[in-house]
C-alpha cells in the first residue's frame, strides 16, 4: 500500500478523565496517574483527555486535591502529547451560567496551566452558550499560538434531530470560529449505519475535522466507530482496556488492532499499550474489590436505546427511588422521562439537562400528579435560563409551573454583570494563586472546605519543620 492512500485514524485516550468518570465516579487520584505518563506519552495519541468534566469537582470534594495542581503535573509529564479538557460552555465546569469574564478567565488559566484542546459543549446545543468560550480560546491562540477550540454537539434522537439538523449545526460551528467538531454521544445512542450517514452528511457541510465520542453503554460503540472511520471521521475517543467498555469508551487496544494493516492503521505499538494496560489492571481489581467499580456499569444496557437515558442518569434515578422506598416505580419513571423531555422542548440528555429531566420525572411519578411540584432547575429551563430548545416547550406545563412569569429569549449570560472582582473579594482570605478564585467561582462551598483543609495541612508541615529545626524530632 502506498503512503498516498494511508489515512491513519487518530485516537484521543480517555483513561485519565472520562473512562474513570464513567466507571468509578471520577475517583482516580493524581499520584496514581503520574507514574504511567512517560509511557503514555510515547504512544502517539492525537490527545489525552485528562481534565474538566467532573474531575474538577471530584478532586476538590473527594480527593482533597487541587485540580490545577493535577493539570500542571500532567503537563510536566506529557512532553509530546496534547492535553484535552471538557468544558460546559457558559456553565464552565459548574451547573449555572457564569458571566463572560469568568468564562474568559477560566479559558485563559486552563491554557496557561497546560491544556491544548478545549472541548466545549452545551446541554441544549444552544450555540450562543458556546460562543464566548470559543472567542476566548481564539484570542489566546492569536496571541500565543496555543489553544484549540473544539465544539461538541450533544447527540440525541427525536423528531427535531434530522440529518439536516446535524449538518446545519456543523456549518454553524465552522462559522463561529471553532477549530474542530466533536459528536458527543454520551448515552451510546449512535448505531453503526446511522454513524455512516451522520459523518457523511456533516463532512459535506464542513471542512473542519470531526471527532466522535461515544460510550459502550448500549453495546454498539466499537461497531459504530468502525463505520464512522470508514465514513471519514478524523478522530475517535477510546479508553485503555482496564477502564474501557460498560459505561466507558471502547478499548484503545481493540480499536488499534481493528485497523492494523488497513489504510486506517494507527501505527501504535501493542507491546507498549500492553505495558500501560498492565499498569491500570491491578487498580481496576482494587476498585472492584472495594465496590468503587460496580459490575452493574460493566454490562450492556439496551434500555439506553429504548429510553435514551445515559448510564449515570439511570443510577441517579435508582438511588432517588431507593431513598423514597419507591423502587417499584422504576418502570413508571422510565416511561415518564421521554414525556418530561418532550414537555421541556426535547433537549439532549446530558449534564445538567439529564439530571433536571430525571429528577422531575421522579417527582411527577411519586406525587401522583404531573408537575404538582417542580424543581427550581425545571423552572429555570422553562424560563429559558439554560437557552433555547430545538422544539417549543409545552405551553400547558409553562402555565402550570411558572404562570405569568417572563420567559427569556437569547442568552441568559447577557443579563449577568461581570463577577470576577466580586468573587475575588469573597474568597480573598484563602487565595494562594489566581486559580483559587476560579475554583471558588465554580464550587464556592466545596472549594472553601478544600482551602481550609489545605491550610491545615500546610500548618502541620510548618510545625514539623519548626520542630526539626529546633532539634526536636517528631515521634
Amino acid at each position: 500500500m502506498s503512503d498516498m492512500t494511508k489515512k491513519p485514524i487518530k485516537i484521543t485516550e480517555t483513561v485519565l478523565r472520562d473512562a474513570h468518570q464513567s466507571l468509578i465516579a471520577t475517583r482516580m487520584p493524581t499520584e496514581f496517574m503520574l507514574p504511567i505518563v512517560e509511557k503514555m506519552d510515547k504512544v502517539g495519541y492525537h490527545s489525552v483527555e485528562c481534565w474538566g468534566g467532573a474531575t474538577f469537582d471530584a478532586s476538590l470534594r473527594f480527593l482533597k486535591e487541587d485540580p490545577w495542581d493535577r493539570l500542571r503535573k500532567l503537563r510536566d509529564g506529557f512532553k509530546n502529547t496534547k492535553l484535552q479538557m471538557l468544558f460546559r460552555g457558559q456553565n464552565i465546569l459548574g451547573y449555572r451560567p457564569y458571566a463572560d469574564d469568568v468564562v474568559d478567565a477560566f479559558v485563559e488559566k486552563s491554557i496557561a496551566n497546560g491544556i491544548d484542546i478545549i472541548r466545549i459543549f452545551d446541554c441544549l446545543n444552544y450555540m450562543p452558550n458556546l460562543q464566548e468560550a470559543v472567542n476566548a480560546t481564539n484570542k489566546i491562540k492569536a496571541r500565543e499560538g496555543r489553544g484549540h477550540a473544539q465544539v461538541a454537539l450533544s447527540y440525541t434522537l427525536g423528531d427535531a434531530y434530522t440529518l439536516e439538523y446535524w449538518a446545519n449545526m456543523a456549518k454553524q460551528i465552522e462559522e463561529m470560529g471553532a477549530d474542530s467538531i466533536c459528536i458527543k454521544d454520551m448515552a451510546g445512542l449512535l448505531v453503526p449505519y446511522k454513524a455512516t450517514e451522520l459523518i457523511k452528511a456533516m463532512k459535506e457541510n464542513t471542512k473542519l475535522p470531526i471527532q466522535l465520542h461515544t460510550h459502550y453503554t448500549s453495546g454498539v460503540a466499537s461497531m459504530t466507530y468502525l463505520k464512522a472511520v470508514e465514513a471519514g471521521v478524523d478522530v475517535i475517543d477510546t479508553a485503555m482496556s482496564p477502564f474501557a467498555m460498560g459505561t466507558s469508551q471502547p478499548a484503545t487496544e481493540v480499536m488499534v488492532e481493528t485497523f492494523r494493516g488497513t489504510e486506517y492503521d494507527t501505527g501504535f505499538d501493542q507491546d507498549l499499550l500492553a505495558e500501560i494496560a498492565d499498569y491500570f489492571a491491578p487498580y481496576r481489581d482494587e476498585c472492584l474489590k472495594s465496590g468503587l467499580l460496580s459490575p452493574k456499569v460493566l454490562g450492556v444496557n439496551i434500555k439506553t436505546l429504548l429510553y435514551q437515558v445515559p448510564g449515570g442518569m439511570l443510577s441517579n434515578m435508582v438511588s432517588q427511588l431507593k431513598e423514597q422506598n419507591a423502587e417499584d416505580k422504576y418502570r413508571d419513571v422510565l416511561e415518564e422521562i421521554p414525556r418530561v423531555r418532550k414537555d421541556l422542548g426535547e433537549p439532549p440528555l446530558v449534564t445538567p439537562s439529564s439530571q433536571i429531566v430525571g429528577t422531575q420525572a421522579v417527582f411527577n411519578v411519586l406525587m401522583g400528579e404531573r408537575y404538582k411540584m417542580a424543581t427550581k432547575e425545571t423552572k429555570a429551563v422553562l424560563r429559558g435560563e439554560y437557552g433555547q430548545t430545538v422544539k417549543p416547550m409545552s405551553q400547558e406545563v409553562i402555565d402550570k409551573v411558572i404562570p405569568g412569569e417572563e420567559r427569556l429569549t437569547g442568552r441568559f449570560a447577557d443579563r449577568l454583570d461581570n463577577e470576577m472582582t466580586k468573587l475575588e473579594g469573597e474568597m480573598a482570605e484563602w487565595k494562594q494563586q489566581d486559580e483559587d478564585v476560579l475554583s471558588y467561582a465554580l464550587f464556592p462551598q466545596v472549594a472553601t472546605d478544600f482551602f481550609k483543609y489545605r491550610q491545615a495541612q500546610q500548618e502541620k508541615v510548618d510545625m514539623t519543620q519548626a520542630d526539626t529545626k529546633n532539634g526536636a524530632y517528631p515521634v
